[in-house]
C-alpha cells in the first residue's frame, strides 16, 4: 500500500503513524541484546544502530523511534529559518536497485520551532541534532554558527552537515581552509559557553584519498569527536538499472554500501580509532551493519533500509547481529570495531 503512494506522501504518513505511539516497546526487544550494548561519544546506548538524519527532519517523533528499537537517533537537518526545500517531486524510489534519490533541500520547521519541540519533549535516548545552512543565506558559515549556539545546549551531540549534494556550495566546506574556519568558529562557541558536547562532521562519499588526509588534518587540529561516513552521492549511477536513475539528487541505499564501507576503512586506518566513526550507506541487515563495524565504524545509521523494510528492520538487524557475534565468539559488539580494517 505504502509503495503505491508518492515517496514523500508515504514518508509523511509514516511520521503521522508514529505520532499515534500505539506500538509497545516490548514488541521490538530481542533476547540477549546486552551483547549489543556499547558507548557512543561517552554515553551508553542499547545497540549501535541509529536512525540517520533526513527521516525525522523536524524532530517530531524521535521518542517513538527509540521505542521501535534504535540505539540512537539523529534529527534534522535543521536550518536557522524554516524552509520548504526544493520543488516537488524531489524523492524517487529506485526499487530495482533498493535505493532512493532525493533532492529535498533541507526542508524543515526551522531552529526556533524545533528547539522548543525538543525542550518540551525530553529525549528518551541519545539524540543527535544535524545542522546546516538555509538555501537563501548570504553567509553559510554564520548559519552553522547560529544553529550551533541554539542546539549545543539541548543535543547529546551536534552534527555539522557539509555533505548534502542538494544545497549549492555546501560541499565547498570540504576545502581545508573553509573547514578550518568553520570548525574554529564552532569550537569558539563551545569554549565561550563552556559547552562540552561532542561535535561530529558528516562527510561526502565523493571525496578522494588526498582530500581524506587534508580533512583529517583539520579534524585533529580542532579535536573533533566523530565523523559520519557518509552522506548520499551525486555520482555512481553507471550500474543502476531503475529508469529513474538519472534524476538529480543524492543517491542512497544499496548502491553506495561498498563505497561507504571502503571510505570507513580509509578513515579508520588514518585515525587509528582516535575518533569515533558512524557508518552510513546501504545498512539494512545485521550483516551489512557488521561489515561497517568491522571496517572501523563504532556505530551505524540507516534511512533507506527502513523505507524498504519497514519499522521491523531494527529488530531483525539486532537478531542477526547477535547471531553473528555468537558465531564469531565475540562477547560484545565493540570487540568487532575495525577488525577487518
Amino acid at each position: 500500500f505504502i509503495f503505491n503512494l508518492d515517496p514523500e506522501k508515504a514518508h509523511d504518513l509514516a511520521i503521522k503513524s508514529l505520532k499515534y505511539n500505539i506500538l509497545p516497546e516490548s514488541l521490538f526487544s530481542v533476547k540477549d541484546e546486552e551483547i549489543l550494548n556499547t558507548k557512543l561519544f561517552g554515553k551508553k546506548i542499547q545497540n549501535p544502530i541509529g536512525l540517520a538524519a533526513g527521516f525525522d527532519k523536524s524532530a517530531e517523533v524521535y521518542n517513538e523511534i527509540f521505542k521501535i528499537g534504535f540505539g540512537f537517533v539523529e534529527v534534522g537537518t535543521v536550518t536557522p529559518k524554516k524552509q520548504y526545500g526544493n520543488e516537488k517531486p524531489r524523492v524517487f524510489r529506485l526499487e530495482k536497485d533498493q535505493a532512493l534519490i532525493n533532492r529535498l533541500g533541507f526542508n524543515n520547521d526551522g531552529s526556533e520551532i524545533i528547539k522548543k519541540r525538543i525542550e518540551y519533549n525530553t529525549p528518551n535516548g541519545l539524540l543527535g541534532i544535524n545542522i546546516g545552512p538555509n538555501k537563501d543565506t548570504d553567509n553559510m558559515l554564520n548559519d552553522f554558527l547560529l544553529c550551533a549556539k541554539i542546539f549545543f545546549p539541548i543535543g547529546d551531540y551536534i552534527t555539522i552537515n557539509i555533505s548534502s549534494p542538494n544545497t549549492e556550495g555546501l560541499r565547498d566546506f570540504h576545502n581545508q581552509q573553509q573547514l578550518d574556519s568553520l570548525l574554529f568558529g564552532i569550537n569558539k562557541i563551545k569554549k565561550d559557553k563552556k559547552i562540552f558536547k561532542p561535535l561530529v562532521l558528516k562527510l561526502s562519499p565523493d571525496i578522494n584519498d588526498e582530500e581524506i588526509s587534508k580533512i583529517l588534518e583539520v579534524i585533529f587540529k580542532h579535536k573533533i569527536d566523530g565523523i559520519i561516513v557518509s552522506n548520499t552521492t551525486d555520482n555512481n549511477r553507471e550500474k543502476l538499472s531503475d529508469p529513474q536513475k538519472d534524476e538529480k539528487g543524492g543517491l542512497s541505499g544499496q548502491p553506495i554500501k561498498d563505497l561507504s564501507t571502503s571510505l570507513i576503512k580509509k578513515f579508520y586506518r588514518q585515525t587509528s580509532g582516535k575518533i569515533q566513526i558512524i557508518g552510513v550507506g546501504g545498512v539494512d541487515s545485521g550483516q551489512s551493519a557488521y561489515e561497517k563495524i568491522c571496517a572501523g565504524a563504532n556505530a551505524v545509521q540507516l534511512y533507506t533500509g527502513m523505507v524498504y523494510k519497514g519499522p521491523g528492520v531494527v529488530k531483525g538487524m539486532k537478531k542477526e547481529l547477535i547471531s553473528i557475534l555468537k558465531k564469531e565468539n565475540l562477547k560484545n559488539i565493540s570487540e568487532a570495531v575495525g577488525i577487518n580494517a
